[in-house]
């Protein structure tokens, strides 16, 4: 009976994966086939056998570009927002006062246009990775935190009241039921904050950064009217911001097996 029901989720996995593919090939091939149809020129739409010659053309250049966006800038931001919003949330659940005062300068802070702060950071951090690990801070820090807030609101009295008649304090009460409880809510928050990090690192760059970076890449690319390595830095985004999100829905299907969410037909 598993090896049956494992058979079948490793089937629908591959069915869909299938019909991913082959919806996206067919839009790849239409792409071509347009742009050599209507002659469509290099610097308004480059056709994605040019996209791909200049990927493979350009590796070592896309992964020094890699490194520091994405590895410095975004990951890093990505996990100290994460790491402050749930100490903040903890914080906010223990203090009603912390409640109504961070929440709504965090909501004030979370409406800020990136194009507005990031040239702020960038003077304040400088022009290297730090400055748009900052820029990510400030992305993803209240989504996360909303989610864990209401995450560690999700249990009820009755079972507070039953974690107080076994004696388990506050903190015992946390790590054994509440923090549980929130993991789903707080996953969501990572996995929708994913891509705003990947995002916010990039925009970041085009306003200051070292002679390297995505951002910086696509900036000098567009002046340069090299369409082809445009499109070979957005094909890297696209790859990690898809990786990313995969990785965090891989660890919360570990970390939450037990939820309904997880369960699978």
């Amino acid at each position: 009976m598993a090896i049956n029901l494992w058979l079948a989720r490793i089937g629908s996995r591959a069915s869909r994966l299938s019909v991913a593919a082959v919806f996206g090939l067919t839009i790849l091939l239409l792409w071509e086939l347009a742009c050599r149809y209507f002659a469509i020129p290099a610097v308004i739409l480059p056709a994605p056998s040019a996209i791909w010659a200049s990927f493979t053309g350009n590796l070592p250049l896309l992964w020094g570009d890699f490194v520091q966006t994405i590895l410095k800038g975004a990951l890093s931001g990505w996990i100290i927002g994460a790491l402050a919003a749930v100490v903040t949330a903890i914080a906010i659940d223990r203090s009603d006062f912390l409640q109504r005062g961070l929440l709504p300068v965090g909501n004030f802070v979370a409406a800020l246009p990136i194009v507005g702060i990031a040239p702020i950071l960038v003077m304040w951090f400088g022009f290297d990775w730090q400055s748009k690990a900052a820029v990510v801070v400030v992305m993803v820090f209240f989504p996360i935190l909303v989610n864990m807030v209401a995450g560690l609101a999700a249990t009820d009295a009755l079972q507070r009241d039953l974690m107080a008649t076994w004696g388990a304090g506050y903190w015992r009460g946390l790590w054994s039921m509440r923090l549980p409880a929130a993991l789903p809510f707080l996953f969501n928050g990572l996995k929708i904050t994913t891509t705003l990090a990947l995002i916010g690192a990039i925009v970041a760059e085009f306003f200051g950064s070292p002679t390297r970076g995505m951002g910086f890449r696509i900036s000098t690319a567009v002046g340069k009217l090299d369409l082809g390595l445009v499109w070979a830095e957005i094909l890297v985004a696209a790859l990690a911001g898809s990786a990313f999100y995969g990785i965090v829905a891989w660890i919360e299907g570990r970390a939450t097996f037990w939820h309904p969410s997880q369960r699978r037909r």
